[in-house]
């Protein structure tokens, strides 16, 4: 059974930085793409970025393209999300989702496992 836990969420001003991480479990990643996602009440689900558990390339969106970093450690099993230069419009609802395919994909529904998510509000 797959698990992702969430933490690291929390209220920010703007311009400040936080790290998600997301603690996975129930089996091995290395054939697995882990991906951050977000989403605002009444919005749909937002890409946020991408990682390919082996090999570690990574696909971002282009709102937080050079802002935010996702990496991953292969021996705690554990996703990050590093978070800098955060705006008001960062904020959401953040969750954590594994994907068992090598091939790296923007859409939620590709994506089998998710987390219970996390909370980033950034304040103006």
């Amino acid at each position: 059974q797959v698990q992702l836990v969430e933490s690291g969420g929390g209220l920010v001003q703007s311009g400040g930085s936080l790290r998600l991480s997301c603690a996975a479990s129930g089996r091995t990643f290395s054939e697995y793409v882990m991906g951050w996602f977000r989403q605002v009440p009444g919005k749909e689900r937002e890409f946020v970025a991408a990682i390919r558990w082996i090999g570690g390339t990574t696909y971002y969106a282009d709102s937080v393209k050079g802002r935010f970093t996702i990496s991953r450690d292969n021996a705690k099993n554990t996703l990050y999300l590093q978070m800098n230069s955060l705006k008001p419009e960062d904020t959401a609802v953040y969750y954590c989702a594994a994907r068992p395919h090598y091939k790296i994909s923007t859409n939620g529904h590709e994506y089998d496992y998710w987390g219970q998510g996390t909370q980033v509000t950034v304040s103006s």
